[in-house]
């Protein structure tokens, strides 16, 4: 198994719609969340360095971005959903795209779904856990901003959030943690599940059977 360097991330493409993606090669995953969720902010302290573009106007991100981490290995940041002050047909458009990249994509491994701990599952977010499932895809849910809550509350958000989780029967391909742009915290916990994505440990019987 190689070890992902994240911080060696570089830019690779914008696409504005499925069609103009890379090529199906190698494994990639992709970061979602409405527009106010801290999803640049993310990917750009997972990285350590401005590689998203942030913004005090939410919904910014109006293309699919790509940015290489590795041997044929990616993040993919989504457009944001829910602030942008755009025409109902460009979003109409913008929830096509998502739609048909989700469920069609087929070398997209995992989605980081971002939630502000504060407003968590809200519809977009729901609608993008729907479109995950349908494709049988694992989701890990960031609790973005958990700074601005205790560790107590922050806490007892999580516990809500895995509870209508498991109300809802989706536990199984959906794992939660909380998480802090601005202190870096829970940052361990994202890289070791997107190392568990993009560049999985073998399997010890696929192994001994390939060597025989």
């Amino acid at each position: 198994m190689t070890e992902i360097v994240f911080t060696k991330a570089y830019f690779t493409k914008s696409a504005p719609s499925i069609r103009e993606c890379p090529p199906e090669t190698g494994c990639e995953v992709a970061f979602a969340g409405r527009s106010n969720a801290g999803k640049s902010s993310a990917i750009n302290a997972l990285t350590n360095q401005k590689l998203a573009r942030t913004s005090k106007t939410p919904g910014r991100t109006q293309l699919i971005n790509f940015f290489n981490v590795g041997n044929d290995q990616r993040l993919v940041d989504l457009p944001g959903y829910g602030y942008a002050k755009v025409s109902r047909d460009q979003k109409e458009k913008w929830q096509r795209d998502l739609s048909e990249y989700l469920q069609k994509r087929q070398c997209l491994k995992g989605l980081i779904l971002l939630m502000d701990i504060r407003h968590p599952l809200q519809e977009f977010d729901t609608t993008m856990l729907d479109w995950a499932i349908r494709g049988n895809m694992p989701v890990h849910i960031l609790l973005t901003k958990a700074d601005k809550l205790s560790r107590m509350q922050a806490n007892n958000a999580l516990f809500a959030v895995q509870k209508q989780l498991k109300q809802a029967k989706l536990d199984e391909l959906v794992s939660i943690q909380c998480f802090s742009a601005l202190k870096y915290a829970g940052l361990d916990e994202l890289k070791a599940k997107l190392q568990s994505w993009l560049a999985p440990v073998p399997d010890q019987g696929s192994e001994e059977s390939a060597s025989q």
